[in-house]
């Protein structure tokens, strides 16, 4: 290259990266003014497919032969302009990102447990959702414990442990629906005693008893009072939203605790592991219980259907199906048409490409489904894993069922005298009593999972 050229893109290696560097180029090496430059700029159309750079070719390809380049050098250098339009920035917008990029990158390998109590402060933003933050900070060795309402502030913090590392208390800003004056509330009042029962919370704190319903469902009050969800809102239901008595106001004064109401005794049906993380992630988002794809993982095995980590691990070019729930969907304008779908289970994650045609065929699959299987073959480039989708089936509805069921998955016996007497009809003595029988709440038995879209 001319010592002019070589002068505008010597450090970044021959290659345009910025929009200082090709309002340069134009200048140095085609004759144009300055104006002309910024013209040049501001045609280019960042984040689109294409932009109006194209009126400018004759006048940049001609400028450089008349200064001694040759034509078809000239027009490589245009068509790299003309390129540059999808990813170019300026040089402070760029400098800038990749402080910011370098810092995160340095205090998540670091501070793995400081980065995530961060991200979750910060919510809602970014790529990840809470759960998949949580998820690949245990995955690096992070201890996260849950909301409980005696260690719980409004956001996320961290509590010292043992071994001198910190593990992340999630924070009440995780329980929907919660308000920050009410969580601030509660934070305040505890600061001298911590609550020792749901009746004790109620009077001291002040909060009107939907607050700790909502505690409840989101499982606040077991870490620290060993309560259960259903344990702790049958406690509350005993609560009366009124003005506090006389004695309990005269009690508080003399900050003496007054003796929670006393209840009559129930035995309350024990919820199901699988309604557990149907709750969790109902009430916070997130489950720090079993993921919720491992309880269908029986039923998967038995149709040979591989885990995201076996799927991401196979040969190039093999065919297998895998599922999970979906994450993100991500169609960029740059790709024609071209949508990347990202997919978890408690392996791991799977990377999908779904080809226009394969979109249109499962359209309503691909945008409408919280999990389903994707049969396909597995493309493989260096590093980069990528199922390219051939068929793909809604799981939404087994995933709905995983309420009812508890880990490890029941497995199905026959009778004694099955041997003898071949498969019989249902055992009546394996039929629930109708005491026993339960109607799950629908409202709260269905798994949410809200997938991120990105175009």
């Amino acid at each position: 290259p001319k010592p002019e050229l070589e002068k505008v893109l010597g450090k970044t290696l021959g290659v345009p990266l910025f929009q200082e560097q090709a309002m340069r180029v134009a200048i140095e090496c085609a004759g144009f003014t300055p104006g002309e430059a910024d013209m040049l700029r501001k045609s280019m159309a960042t984040f689109k497919f294409t932009g109006g750079v194209s009126r400018f070719k004759d006048k940049l390809i001609e400028g450089m032969v008349e200064r001694g380049y040759e034509r078809d050098f000239a027009e490589r250098t245009f068509s790299q302009l003309e390129g540059f339009g999808s990813y170019g920035f300026p040089e402070s917008h760029a400098a800038s990102f990749a402080l910011i990029a370098y810092a995160s990158a340095w205090l998540k390998c670091w501070h793995p447990d400081i980065f995530c109590a961060a991200l979750l402060n910060s919510q809602p933003m970014g790529f990840y959702a809470p759960a998949q933050i949580v998820r690949d900070a245990v995955e690096h060795g992070v201890e996260v414990r849950p909301v409980c309402v005696n260690a719980s502030r409004w956001d996320c913090t961290l509590e010292e442990m043992d071994d001198g590392r910190f593990a992340v208390r999630l924070g009440m800003r995780m329980v929907r629906g919660l308000a920050n004056g009410h969580a601030a509330r509660i934070a305040a009042v505890r600061a001298d005693e911590s609550f020792a029962s749901v009746d004790d919370m109620w009077r001291r704190a002040g909060v009107p008893s939907h607050v700790l319903e909502q505690l409840a469902e989101a499982d606040a009050f077991r870490p620290s009072l060993g309560m259960a969800r259903r344990e702790a809102l049958w406690a509350i239901k005993g609560l009366r939203d009124e003005p506090l008595p006389l004695f309990a106001a005269a009690s508080a004064r003399e900050q003496v605790t007054v003796s929670e109401q006393v209840e009559p005794s129930a035995t309350l049906r024990r919820m199901t592991e699988g309604s557990e993380v149907v709750s969790d992630y109902g009430h916070t988002g997130l489950s720090l219980r079993q993921h919720p794809v491992s309880f269908l993982r029986a039923d998967l095995a038995r149709r040979r259907i591989v885990t995201c980590a076996d799927a991401m691990r196979a040969r190039d070019r093999r065919w297998l199906e895998t599922a999970g729930l979906v994450l993100v969907r991500q169609r960029p304008g740059s790709a024609k048409g071209v949508m990347f779908i990202t997919i978890e289970d408690e392996s791991g994650i799977a990377n999908l490409v779904v080809w226009p045609k394969m979109f249109e065929k499962f359209r309503r699959v691909v945008l409408g489904s919280t999990m389903f299987a994707v049969r396909g073959r597995i493309q493989r480039e260096g590093d980069v894993v990528h199922l390219v989708a051939h068929q793909l089936t809604d799981m939404s509805e087994a995933l709905a069922g995983i309420g009812r069921r508890d880990a490890p998955f029941p497995l199905p016996h026959g009778r004694g005298d099955e041997f003898h007497h071949g498969s019989p009809t249902p055992d009546p003595r394996g039929a629930a009593k109708p005491r026993d029988i339960y109607i799950p709440d629908l409202h709260i038995d269905r798994l949410r999972v809200q997938a991120k879209n990105f175009r």
